[in-house]
């Protein structure tokens, strides 16, 4: 494996931290302090860019004041909640650093790992990922976050870490890969494992939230399974196609132990109509389970067919300067409303 290569005389690499925020302008403060900290321990040149996903509490001025108090705090404010997926995008699409952090804002993951991304970074390899190995949580969230990793591993086309959330540090081409990518209905850690490079885990606890209690339910989070699952899957539909058959084999079965019944012993066949009930709606359950598998991956082609913006941007404070990705619409203006495409 290759180092880094070396840089030009006077130029310091820079990363840039992207935080997703929502419910979470107590621990703003804190997440810029530590990050600050960790930077200037790697002595790196360094942007930190907030993403208010329209943040219900006072997180647009606690932000507000951070960015005018520091020029390397970048503020995007978006026009209404888009979730965190279509957050990182939007901060993935102004950053101009050579290494990408990723980070929720509820300081569930620590930026001090930061220098162990970094070091890996350094190595030469491209995605360094955090490993969730313990997590503060009951045990039956922690049983169904290692359930669901495995199974979606197991499930995918793609070979996905386990226990590997969106936390990670990520090459400037890889962060260029995501980009160029046009699906908006994203899972970004299934993505990042598919468009490959060199990648590997750093194993850490993931804390409790620091402020506040979660936004995820375990409705949300079956829909972030799902989600998953249909992005990167195609298991459901092979699973129709061994239901459809092994049904298909039960009835024939069924019917030919029918007729031996029948000819053999008359009285011993079922009569009436309670078992034509039970086939009926065992077939019709069947078949509804069918329909709502292939209705799943309907509307995730629907929702890409129509084009919409994964997230439309309500102004920028402290805008990076650099050019835009071609294709996009500017967004260098201070405050000034975009939509991304």
């Amino acid at each position: 494996m290759c180092a880094m290569p070396e840089l030009p005389q006077g130029r310091r690499r820079k990363i840039s931290a992207i935080i997703a925020c929502y419910r979470d302008a107590p621990a703003i403060p804190i997440m810029y302090d530590r990050l600050v900290a960790v930077f200037t321990k790697l002595d790196v040149d360094y942007e930190i860019i907030f993403v208010n996903d329209a943040s219900p509490d006072d997180a647009e001025a606690v932000l507000e004041q951070l960015s005018d108090r520091d020029a390397h705090v970048v503020a995007v404010t978006h026009s209404r909640n888009f979730g965190s997926q279509s957050a990182f995008t939007s901060g993935m699409r102004v950053c101009t650093g050579d290494a990408v952090v990723l980070l929720d804002g509820d300081l569930q993951d620590p930026p001090e790992l930061i220098e162990a991304f970094h070091a890996k970074w350094l190595e030469g390899y491209d995605v360094v990922y955090g490993a969730r190995v313990a997590r503060e949580a009951n045990r039956f969230l922690q049983v169904s976050y290692k359930i669901f990793y495995r199974l979606f591993r197991a499930a995918s086309y793609v070979p996905v870490p386990l226990d590997a959330g969106d936390f990670s540090l990520m090459d400037r081409q890889v962060v260029d890969a995501l980009n160029s990518l046009p699906e908006t209905n994203r899972f970004l850690r299934g993505l990042r494992a598919w468009v490959g490079f060199r990648q590997i885990g750093v194993p850490y606890h993931r804390p409790e939230r620091m402020f506040g209690t979660t936004t995820n339910s375990l409705l949300r989070n079956i829909g972030w399974a799902r989600k998953a699952i249909f992005s990167f899957s195609y298991v459901p539909l092979e699973l129709i196609t061994a239901v459809g058959v092994l049904t298909t084999i039960a009835a024939f079965i069924a019917i030919l132990v029918e007729i031996i019944v029948r000819i053999v012993s008359p009285a011993s066949a079922p009569t009436g109509l309670t078992s034509i009930i039970v086939l009926v709606l065992f077939i019709g359950g069947i078949q509804l389970l069918c329909l709502s598998v292939i209705g799943s991956y309907l509307a995730h082609i629907y929702e890409e067919v129509k084009r919409r913006p994964p997230y439309i941007v309500a102004g920028i404070r402290n805008p990076p300067s650099h050019p835009d990705t071609p294709g996009e619409q500017s967004e260098t203006a201070e405050d000034q409303p975009s939509v991304a495409s």
